[in-house]
């Protein structure tokens, strides 16, 4: 009997593709409402609850170069069951970790397996939608994956009231294994081509991507962008419930606005990715984060420390986030349709190792003012606005 796969031009391929994409948000946005009540559970501090943070991120972004070169000679569809059943015993270690070093050896374990979900919805997008399509496709699908870290933080405090907090670790677990099912009744299959999996073909094929001058320049700068907003969301449940003194069931609210500006960004970015180019959209973007950040630092140098000053500029950046992601990718992915799998998980790599030492930088600076956050976040966005312009040069001169 035949299976009816979902073809490019439904909507419910977007979403799902977006449902994997929202895998790598939930699975920190549900759980930093609770990292103080953890901490104190757990009898910790916050640098090592920052760490919890960072060990999912790094094997997030390790896995990457396995999962891309998996995917190029497997198949998509494969290493996408074998990424979800990682995360669920990861997800289910977590809920039942007694010290900060097992939470620690299980967040890494979920990170190993949601870098799939990311990766390959990427890869996938790719494949199915073409170079000149997959720009708006993945601005499409960004909007609609806003709306897991919309959910996730207001959910995660919500459950906090009535659930311990290893309930959040249980729910990811059945979110994936429900993703799974809907993966193999309505996902196709979308490898055009296999490709080896000798070490030297592998090695060759990474060696194409790192010397090309503009894939690293936009990755690299859509990993910074993406860093900043990483180095503000580790910190944000103690600056905001713990400095500021927001409750926790309203922590989710204030990422209600950020959300609200990455769709903007979004949105923005599908509607006018035909008329302007990638490139001067994802410039655009990374000087918006840029501006926001000097926005934010400078508030806080002027005037004590508050809940609007710090969260309203956060909409700008969460805009420019949103107008530099998606085309970052789609002119990452441009050149090299033949290993699309290997070029996304060089991507994620680059992008989630950023965060990774963003995040645990961001821990061990932290004291009781937000002030060293929004320095580092300036540094990543500068270094991020700069590499976006070099791009941007590189480019046109690629360009026939």
């Amino acid at each position: 009997m035949s299976r009816h796969y979902l073809n490019r031009d439904s909507p419910w391929l977007l979403a799902l593709l977006a449902a994997l994409v929202a895998l790598g948000p939930l699975s920190v946005d549900m759980y930093i409402p609770a990292m103080p009540t953890m901490m104190a559970d757990l009898d910790t501090d916050v640098s090592h609850m920052h760490l919890t943070l960072s060990a999912y991120l790094v094997g997030f972004a390790v896995f990457h170069l396995a999962c891309g070169p998996l995917a190029d000679r497997l198949g998509r569809k494969p290493v996408l069951y074998a990424g979800l059943a990682l995360f669920v015993a990861g997800c289910l270690g977590c809920a039942v970790s007694s010290s900060i070093e097992k939470l620690l050896a299980f967040r890494l374990l979920q990170g190993i397996g949601a870098c799939v979900g990311p990766t390959l919805a990427r890869t996938i997008t790719r494949d199915l939608f073409g170079p000149s399509k997959a720009a708006r496709a993945l601005s499409l699908i960004a909007m609609l994956m806003a709306l897991a870290p919309a959910v996730a933080p207001t959910l995660g405090g919500l459950m906090l009231l009535i659930l311990p907090w290893s309930s959040i670790f249980f729910f990811l677990a059945l979110y994936a294994g429900a993703l799974a099912l809907v993966i193999h009744r309505l996902l196709p299959e979308s490898l055009p081509q296999a490709q080896s999996l000798h070490p030297l073909a592998i090695l060759r094929n990474y060696q194409e991507l790192v010397s090309n001058p503009l894939f690293l320049s936009v990755t690299t700068a859509g990993g910074l962008v993406y860093a900043g907003l990483l180095a503000y969301i580790s910190s944000s449940s103690f600056v905001y419930i713990d400095m500021l003194g927001v409750p926790v069931q309203y922590f989710g609210l204030i990422f209600l606005t950020a959300v609200a500006g990455y769709i903007v960004g979004s949105a923005v970015s599908a509607r006018l990715a035909h008329r302007l180019g990638s490139q001067q959209l994802m410039l655009g973007g990374a000087i918006l984060a840029l501006l926001a950040v000097g926005i934010t630092l400078t508030a806080a140098l002027l005037w004590p420390p508050n809940v609007s000053a710090l969260m309203l500029p956060m909409i700008l950046y969460s805009a420019g986030l949103g107008l530099v992601l998606p085309h970052a990718m789609a002119i990452a992915l441009r050149p090299f349709p033949h290993i699309a799998g290997t070029a996304s998980a060089l991507m994620g790599f680059i992008q989630m190792s950023l965060s990774a030492a963003a995040s645990a930088i961001a821990g061990a600076v932290l004291r009781d003012t937000p002030l060293p956050m929004l320095w580092l976040m300036l540094l990543i966005t500068l270094g991020a606005a700069v590499l976006a312009l070099r791009a941007g040069r590189l480019d046109r001169r690629t360009t026939p």
